[in-house]
């Protein structure tokens, strides 16, 4: 039986709460009217994880109570893509009387595309041997020719298989404009496909009368940089994960797009390096010239824990700014710096996990 049904009669209700949640955040801000980007009631996930539950012969999902950490088992899970859902029930069933692949497995990682394709990571408390990886082929084959396009990883401790590629590719459509994305198992990408087109879209909107360079910290794959190049002359973009910064190289060129630049660095780094406080090896070999860009605008997109100090100061430095946040509260904090020389003239909520309390925003500040 499973313990996961939406309440999708009662989603706008909620999103109205957010809203005024929102507002009364900010409040001690001059905020412009604040713009609702709803999601789907439903199927509005690209990621789900389930833990296995093994019961003699039988196999299925759980998921735990987080406060009280009861176990619900899950055969269907509304909030994750449709894809996820009907991906679900065939692999339980495959799984259930193979003992080469079932055998000590313990949670099942799914990430799936409006594009159409899945990955499905399985989690071995087990060395994994040849003879899984026969089985995981003949399993992938099967799955695909249920009409799937589907790839496999295996892992284990300090071990991982792959059959075929550890990576989907999503395609997101910002104002007509498709734009190609690699998405590699367990790297950040944007939870709820739908919502992240228009935010896409708004990011563009709102920066669409620019003027010179832009600057972009934690650029993740170049998610918001494609969307932007082509209302500015050129983007640098920062980003620290190095499989980030490899998908965003790769999705650069997939693209055809040829005035953006990428530089594998920190924010705190990045904010020295602007300042002059010390030369970094890495600029130069990448031949950025920091002088030569004339950037107007900067856009971040920072952690759960939002900008330091000195990164505030530094944007603090540029006409406009654009800051998206998954932390409500740590962009009031940021924003307490921002506001002494901006003023918020965009201001967004996406609601990118709905039923939760989790609040996705977006403000536009421009010098006073």
């Amino acid at each position: 039986m499973t313990s996961t049904a939406l309440n999708t009669a009662g989603y706008q209700q909620q999103l109205d709460e957010k809203a005024e949640r929102i507002q009364n955040i900010f409040e001690d801000f001059e905020t412009p009217e604040l713009e609702v980007f709803a999601s789907p009631a439903e199927h509005y996930r690209m990621r789900a994880e389930f833990r296995m539950w093994h019961e003699g012969e039988d196999l299925y999902y759980v998921m735990f109570n987080q406060e009280t950490r009861e176990k619900y088992r899950v055969d269907q899970f509304p909030a994750a893509s449709r894809l996820i859902n009907d991906l679900m029930p065939l692999l339980i069933e495959a799984l259930k009387p193979n003992q080469a692949l079932r055998h000590k497995l313990f949670q099942v990682d799914f990430l799936s595309t409006l594009s159409g394709e899945i990955l499905v990571s399985l989690l071995y408390h087990r060395q994994l041997d040849e003879e899984w990886e026969i089985e995981i082929k003949k399993l992938k084959q099967c799955l695909n020719d249920e009409g799937f396009n589907l790839n496999i990883i295996g892992r284990a401790r300090k071990m991982k298989i792959v059959a075929d590629r550890d990576y989907v590719i999503e395609k997101l459509n910002v104002f007509d404009q498709p734009l190609t994305y690699k998405q590699v198992e367990n790297s950040f990408t944007q939870p709820n496909g739908e919502v992240a087109q228009k935010m896409l879209e708004w990011a563009v909107d709102c920066t669409q009368d620019s003027e010179g360079d832009l600057l972009e910290l934690y650029c993740g794959n170049g998610n918001f940089s494609l969307a932007l190049a082509k209302n500015f002359e050129r983007v640098l973009a920062t980003e620290l994960a190095k499989p980030s910064v490899e998908s965003a190289q790769y999705n650069i060129a997939v693209n055809n797009i040829d005035n953006v630049q990428i530089v594998r660095m920190s924010a705190e780094d990045f904010t020295d390096a602007m300042a002059g406080k010390r030369e970094f090896r890495r600029l130069k070999a990448q031949n950025v010239d920091l002088q030569s860009y004339n950037c107007n605008t900067i856009f971040v997109d920072p952690p759960r824990s939002g900008m330091d100090e000195g990164t505030c100061r530094m944007v603090q430095g540029y006409e406009r700014i654009m800051y998206i946040s998954c932390n409500p509260d740590t962009l009031k904090e940021n924003l307490e710096i921002l506001s002494q020389t901006h003023k918020i003239t965009r201001f967004a909520l996406f609601d990118q996990f709905p039923y939760t309390h989790h609040m996705e925003a977006g403000v536009l500040l421009e010098r006073k």
